[in-house]
């Protein structure tokens, strides 16, 4: 009897996720062009994935950038004193901003992934339809996608660079550790930076960006890719599968291009630190920043905050990919020449 439900249970869920029942219970979407579908379904799944590793996200960029009273912490040291200054709405100061990027990035990125794959597949046939594709595929849509909302970027990381004590906490005269005062939300961040230096303010720190997303996206699309091309054609479609594959793509990627992410957190808030503090320096470009950190706060932080990094990319994308193949059923989104060549692999 258990097994038989649990049998049920098992059909019921693998239908939802290929979407081969669900397409045929839902129809009010069919209208809607495929590229919009995917869209939606990458911006969902973005959203909720952030927001879910949002704590981790906040220290994760202040222990990045270097924030005054965290330095010396390590992750749950840093979470308890988040949680003391500020409350359980500290770890979520700044969220507002990311989750204001992720839904367009995310859609983009996903979306622009698809065309680009399917156009690089129809113009070059010569480069065939394997991994190589989804690492160009991966890499250009990256680079779109950060394109179009980096100014978002910059006022998420400008947001969570503020640590304000909001329970009153008046020990060691640390009554304000930002040393500027602190932006009331994304529009005055954006309108301030942008005062401050036009458009180019606004995509401060544009060059580590790209240096870091176009191999981070390109390899996280190729080692998923190719750790699928291993898995028995039986179990091409789990869910567990596909969430094992997407997260050591992404450990592996964000490992590769971490230092990157450093000197982009770094140039995003030098003007918000004063300029009499000792290492303190104002980065011209991606390379000097590199030199810059390693002369002046030592190799090592270059990589501060990869192990909180770890703990939430890992749920990041698997809770990423779950919500995005469970909106790609609901929408009855049909599979793609992607899907023909993972099949055919």
């Amino acid at each position: 009897m258990g097994s038989q439900q649990g049998s049920t249970l098992s059909t019921n869920v693998a239908g939802l996720v290929d979407g081969s029942s669900a397409c045929r219970e839902v129809s009010y979407d069919d209208s809607l062009p495929v590229y919009v579908k995917e869209l939606i379904a990458g911006g969902a799944a973005g959203a909720f994935a952030k927001t879910a590793v949002a704590p981790f996200e906040r220290t994760k960029i202040l222990l990045q950038t270097r924030t005054e009273g965290f330095q010396s912490l390590g992750v749950y040291q840093s979470l308890k004193k988040l949680l003391k200054q500020e409350g359980i709405l500290g770890f979520y100061k700044g969220n507002g901003a990311s989750v204001l990027r992720i839904v367009p990035y995310a859609a983009l990125h996903f979306m622009t992934y698809e065309e680009y794959r399917v156009w690089i597949i129809n113009n070059y046939p010569s480069m065939g339809s394997g991994p190589v594709i989804d690492l160009l595929a991966g890499s250009l849509a990256g680079g779109t996608a950060v394109l179009c909302t980096y100014p978002l970027d910059l006022a998420r990381t400008k947001l969570a660079y503020q640590v304000v004590d909001t329970r009153g906490s008046l020990r060691s005269g640390m009554r304000s550790i930002c040393a500027q005062p602190a932006y009331s939300g994304v529009k005055n961040v954006l309108t301030s930076v942008y005062k401050e230096g036009g458009i180019r303010a606004l995509y401060r720190g544009i060059g580590p960006t790209l240096a870091g997303i176009l191999p981070y996206a390109g390899l996280k699309f190729y080692i998923y890719e190719e750790l699928k091309r291993h898995v028995p054609e039986e179990h091409q479609k789990s869910i567990v599968m596909r969430l094992s594959c997407g997260a050591m793509a992404g450990l592996f990627g964000q490992t590769f291009t971490y230092p990157l992410d450093v000197v982009r957190r770094q140039m995003q808030v030098e003007y918000m630190k004063p300029l009499s503090k000792g290492g303190d320096v104002r980065y011209r470009n991606t390379f000097e920043g590199l030199a810059a950190i390693v002369r002046n706060q030592g190799w090592k932080q270059l990589f501060a905050g990869l192990s909180i990094n770890y703990i939430k990319i890992v749920p990041s994308v698997a809770i990423g990919f779950t919500a995005y193949d469970m909106m790609k059923s609901w929408l009855c989104i049909p599979p793609r020449q992607k899907s023909k060549s993972i099949s055919a692999s």
